[in-house]
């Protein structure tokens, strides 16, 4: 897809498709219930799938557009709050993605790059809520660190298995 060109109109479409899914994603993640035994913030981060999959058939641009969009979309169904933390975790993943993609033995490794954007989400959540609240909340992260090798495993296994229908319907 990277390397077609196609026109405005078809490439806007593209992104408006690709936010409606996370967007679908992200409402039909929050309608799950909260399971008792797992920690307070931890979520399955489903639409992330979208923002991989823009990142890296798309592009980097692409891949910062939807993570911005995705903000956006919490600031109008959450909080400012939830919004910021949104745009800072998924800012940072998207970074540190497309910087290990262009490792040349990373290339490809959707799993291992899926896990450092985990990482990075949870890391740049982490940081928003220091800024936020000034309290320093590090002792928090293992348990993040834990969800985020979890989690990132998740999305980088449903993105290898979805990416093959999601590049079908934009042929």
């Amino acid at each position: 897809m990277t390397g077609k060109k196609t026109s405005p109109a078809k490439e806007a479409a593209l992104m408006g498709m690709l936010f409606a899914m996370a967007m679908a994603l992200s409402f039909a993640e929050s309608l799950l219930p909260v399971l008792p035994m797992l920690p307070p913030g931890f979520k399955l981060g489903l639409s992330n799938i979208v923002t991989m999959y823009a990142l890296f058939v798309l592009g980097t641009r692409k891949g910062f557009a939807i993570a911005v969009l995705k903000s956006f979309f919490v600031l109008l169904t959450r909080a400012p709050m939830a919004a910021f933390m949104s745009l800072c975790g998924g800012l940072l993943s998207v970074l540190c993605m497309a910087l290990c993609s262009r490792v040349k033995w990373l290339g490809k490794d959707y799993m291992l790059l899926s896990v450092i954007g985990a990482l990075a989400h949870n890391l740049g959540q982490l940081l928003a809520s220091v800024a936020y609240t000034s309290t320093v909340m590090f002792y928090y992260l293992p348990v993040l660190v834990v969800s985020g090798v979890i989690m990132g495993i998740v999305t980088g296994v449903m993105l290898r298995v979805v990416m093959p229908y999601i590049q079908r319907l934009f042929l």
